[in-house]
């Protein structure tokens, strides 16, 4: 059972977020938005989709999120992008993993 099986719980306007949460999922939104319009998924079909497809989703997504999660503060120092690409592979294997189950 994944974490959208529980009926949400309804938001307080007056939660505040400590961490900038709200201003990181507008950044992740607008970065995950832009890469359906990169070369790699110009075609209709990703290559990540035929990888998941192929039933090797999980160890994918898992050894992408261990390669920028290595990477970060090596490659271009402590790159922003390290981070969103770890959060978007979280989020392609959590809504696979869901969709595979």
């Amino acid at each position: 059972m994944g974490i959208f099986s529980k009926k949400p719980q309804p938001n307080s306007s007056s939660s505040k977020y400590k961490f900038n949460e709200d201003k990181v999922l507008k950044q992740l939104k607008i970065y995950i938005d832009r890469t359906y319009d990169q070369h790699y998924s110009t075609d209709k079909i990703q290559a990540t989709e035929f990888i998941i497809d192929s039933g090797m989703g999980e160890g994918f997504c898992m050894g992408n999120i261990i390669k920028y999660a290595k990477r970060y503060g090596k490659k271009a120092g402590k790159n922003d992008l390290d981070l969103l690409k770890i959060m978007h592979y979280t989020i392609i294997l959590l809504g696979s993993k869901d969709e595979n189950s």
